[in-house]
Formats: C-alpha cells, sequence, structure tokens
C-alpha cells in the first residue's frame, strides 16, 4: 500500500464505508477481516484509514468514497411479522425482511439491529452506517420496549426476581421496566424495557425463571412507537423529527 502522510490519513476504513451506506460498521469490519476490502491494492486490515484519494475495493469492486455527510440520512419504519429473518439472504430459503423494502434512497438500507425469526414488531432501517453504527453500540443505551406474553402466570416472587435481575450466559441481565397487564387464560401479559439489544435477551431472561415466552413483538425503539395503522409487512419512511430524535439518542455513543 502506498504511504499516506498523517495529512492525508482520512478516516478509519470501516467508518469511511459506513458512510457510503454500504453497511454498519459492524459489518464492515466482518468484510475487512473476511479479505474483502483492499485498499490502492492490499489487503485491508482492522485500523487503516483511507480517504478520497485513495482506490477502496470491495470485492473487487471500486468504491465512490464521499464524505458521510453527502449521504442524506434516511429512515425507514417496518412492522416485522413472524416468520422473517432479519438477514439479506437465508441458506434455507426463507423471506427475508429486505425483499419487501423499497429502494433506498441513497445507499442501502441497513437494519438497526435485529429481531429473531419468532419476533414481531418495530424495526428500523436507514442509509446512513455510521448512525446504525451508534444506535446499536452499548454506550447509546437507546431503550427497546416489547409487549410480552408468557405461559402461565408468574408469582410474585418471580416479578420481584426479574425486577433484581439474572444472571446469563453472557453476564447480568434485567428488565428497566416491567409493567403487567390483563392476562388471559393459561397466560400472562407484560411490556417490558430494557436498554441492550444482546442476542434474544428477553425470551432468554424469562426462561431463566421459568416462563417460557410465546409470544414478542417489540413496540418501541427511542422515541419511536410501532404504528398502529402499520400493519405486518409494511413499511413507511420515517419524518425529519424522527430522524433527527434517532440522531440525539445515538449522539451519547461513544467511538467503538
Amino acid at each position: 500500500m502506498k504511504e499516506i502522510t498523517p495529512e492525508l490519513r482520512g478516516e478509519r476504513l470501516q467508518k469511511l464505508l459506513a458512510g457510503t451506506g454500504l453497511g454498519s460498521r459492524r459489518t464492515i469490519e466482518d468484510w475487512i477481516r473476511l479479505g474483502r476490502v483492499t485498499v490502492n491494492g492490499a489487503v485491508a486490515q482492522l485500523g487503516d484509514r483511507a480517504g478520497p484519494q485513495d482506490r477502496v475495493e470491495v470485492d473487487g469492486r471500486a468504491v465512490a468514497l464521499q464524505p458521510s455527510a453527502a449521504v442524506q440520512p434516511a429512515l425507514l419504519v417496518y412492522h416485522k411479522p413472524v416468520g422473517e429473518m432479519t438477514t439479506r439472504r437465508d441458506p434455507q430459503g426463507r423471506p427475508t425482511v429486505f425483499e419487501r423494502l423499497p429502494p433506498a434512497p441513497g445507499g442501502r438500507w441497513i437494519v438497526v439491529g435485529r429481531l429473531d425469526v419468532n419476533t414481531s414488531g418495530l424495526l428500523l432501517f436507514t442509509n446512513d452506517g455510521e448512525l446504525a453504527h451508534r444506535l446499536m453500540h452499548p454506550s447509546s443505551e437507546v431503550p427497546r420496549e416489547y409487549l410480552v406474553r408468557v405461559r402461565d402466570q408468574p408469582t410474585p416472587a418471580v416479578l420481584a426476581r426479574l425486577r433484581e435481575g439474572v444472571l446469563l450466559e453472557d453476564g447480568p441481565a434485567r428488565f428497566d421496566r416491567i409493567v403487567q397487564d390483563p392476562g388471559s387464560e393459561g397466560h400472562g401479559w407484560f411490556r417490558v424495557t430494557l436498554h441492550e439489544g444482546r442476542n434474544r435477551e428477553v425470551r432468554r431472561i424469562w426462561s431463566e425463571v421459568g416462563h417460557e415466552v410465546s409470544r414478542l413483538t417489540r413496540i418501541r425503539f427511542g422515541s419511536l412507537m410501532l404504528p398502529r395503522d402499520l400493519r405486518p409487512g409494511q413499511s413507511r419512511p420515517g419524518t425529519v423529527t424522527e430522524i433527527g430524535e434517532l440522531m440525539r439518542a445515538a449522539a451519547s455513543a461513544g467511538e467503538a
């Protein structure tokens, strides 16, 4: 790789490519580890920097570098139905959320977090890789609220344990808030809030106290609620106000 003087070192490669809308920083870091990214003909390494003066390629295709501000941030609000995968492709041929989305106005849609195949509800997409990265970064602590149905009615002792927190295989976990809704025969209904995005965390917390989640729907991400008039499988563009609210929520996230 040609030598780059300090004043021309540019931005970290994953941040630069995320700014073009190719993907989140985390996704692009994975591409770099897999050797899919080159800079000036040399395979890139994590920590490399680049700028408009460099030739950057992904899978052998040149990327048109541009400042992050050149990509107008856009937001898509989607009501994910049960049965869809939160990936671009599924090896088993199952439907994915990306199959229903309209084209992004610039770059491509990047999913903000994930919902497992059996979870429905609010899913956000943006074409701004930096915004997606910051919203998913643990330091942003953006609250997520879920409507949960569990088998059997939890006892007061179980609810107290949930409020205190439990120990999962990847560390302590607890709900920031838990509100009981009117139940149905053989089931309990709750609205729970947490500020993390660990894999299947809501289901695992309930399982730890002996209750299986039989229905799970995300109803809020940050200040954005799942629109009542948005049916499963439908999407709508986010408003300027909603984009601004997400940007403010993500502003506290530090550098990864």
